[in-house]
């Protein structure tokens, strides 16, 4: 059922520009792509809201920071198990509609954070918008990945994701503006308000945003079937040694970005006591690098293939790693550092989505699409934890090292052993 074309020829084909593969797409190809880019940059933008305001809800409501971490870690797991429900439901219902779905659902539990009025309420509604955060992702980059042709799929589906830098840099000036007008107890609550407003950009995608044709046709050829597709067939004997392969690619990929995003900063500033890292500086250099790094990975994914391109970006990844936790620097220099850990940390997750749709055929597409990438945001989003318990035993610079390392070379064993996709046809 499933061709190939040539990836060596589709990748030697001429190209005018950075852009010039968005020229030659339909209209409907090109509202997809702009309706998943925005939906994913609100998506990043209320999931980041959270924390800009733990410092408020630490004074206000006088939680501790323990507490603050348990809904940092609830949000990820509920996204985890968001992100493969909305898999599949993006194969039995369509992925228009699931990604609908999943915008409504965090744009409203975004709103109840803002509402909640002690501690067990804010866990619980910030829980579930972790749900439908991670199903947006699933459901949008199956939806991109679908519609987009072979030889730019990689390009189209990593400029989609670059779409988190940009809510990233949107939440953090919306924090700026909404602290500077409203007096804290009130403003954290304002910016989960605002939290809602993606939900009126579902009209937009119901409008003008159809499922692809490929997905179209293996809904009728199900019609007819005695038997339909299960989301169970991602572990049937000719596809389960992908869908553990990828798994641990995805593993490797969000255990090294939660090791180093979220214990760098304590290292940084309790045993090398820099001060840059609480500035806005700081913080828009590492914006700025994951935005070029997910725009230059979506161009190297389909430039030098899917594999080099995840082996390159975890190497330099590791490397950044291992420069800040062994290497003494000053606040100028850790300022500029932001960008590289920006650019390679957040950069490898460009051509993920691609290569995940080219892995699975279409009747299980979102299933095990949403089945991998979660299942390594579940085990990622314990590496945070595992860190600061071994930190006990060994110094927290070396086992961030440790992690990162392990996290990584996992990414890079999975990736020589996964098939080479860049370039596939999806099935006609």
């Amino acid at each position: 059922m499933t061709t190939s074309s040539k990836p060596a020829d589709a990748a030697m084909e001429p190209r005018g520009g950075f852009f010039s593969w968005y020229h030659p797409l339909t209209r409907q190809e090109k509202r997809t792509f702009w309706s998943c880019k925005v939906g994913y940059a609100l998506d990043a933008m209320d999931t980041q809201f959270l924390s800009f305001v733990i410092p408020t809800l630490i004074a206000t409501w006088g939680i501790t920071k323990g507490d603050a971490g348990l809904i940092g870690t609830a949000t990820l797991l509920a996204s985890a198990v968001g992100g493969w429900v909305a898999g599949i439901l993006s194969d039995k219902i369509g992925r228009v509609k699931t990604l609908q779905l999943t915008i409504l659902w965090f744009a409203f539990f975004t709103l109840l954070c803002g509402l909640a009025q002690n501690f067990g309420q804010l866990l619980a509604a910030r829980a579930l918008m972790g749900f439908g955060f991670g199903g947006e992702w699933t459901a949008g980059a199956v939806l991109m990945g679908e519609i987009i042709r072979a030889r730019d799929r990689g390009k189209a589906v990593g400029m989609v994701q670059a779409g988190w830098a940009l809510g990233w840099g949107l939440s953090a000036l919306l924090f700026a503006v909404v602290f500077s007008l409203l007096p804290a107890e009130l403003a954290w609550r304002a910016l989960f308000i605002i939290g809602v407003l993606p939900a009126i950009f579902v009209i937009v995608i119901r409008r003008f945003v159809d499922d692809p044709e490929i997905y179209q046709q293996q809904k009728a050829r199900e019609s007819t079937a005695p038997h339909g597709a299960r989301f169970t067939d991602i572990f049937s004997r000719d596809l389960i040694s992908v869908t553990l392969r990828a798994s641990l690619l995805t593993t490797g990929a969000q255990g090294g970005y939660y090791a180093i995003t979220t214990w760098l900063p304590t290292f940084l500033a309790t045993e090398r006591h820099l001060t840059v890292l609480g500035t806005g500086g700081y913080l828009a250099m590492v914006i700025a690098g994951s935005y070029a790094g997910y725009l230059s990975s979506a161009v190297l994914t389909d430039k030098i293939g899917r594999k080099n391109n995840f082996i390159l970006f975890a190497l330099g990844a590791l490397t950044i790693a291992l420069t800040y936790t062994n290497v003494v620097v000053d606040d100028t220099a850790m300022l500029f550092l932001g960008f590289p850990l920006g650019f390679f940390a957040s950069g490898i997750f460009s051509g993920m989505g691609a290569f995940l749709t080219e892995l699975f055929p279409t009747r299980v597409r979102g299933s095990g699409q949403g089945f991998c990438y979660n299942v390594g945001r579940a085990v990622g989003a314990l590496f945070p934890f595992l860190i600061g318990l071994v930190s006990q035993q060994m110094s927290l610079g070396r086992t961030i090292g440790v992690f990162a390392a392990a996290a990584y070379g996992v990414l890079i064993l999975a990736a020589l052993t996964l098939p080479e996709t860049r370039g596939k046809q999806l099935e006609s």
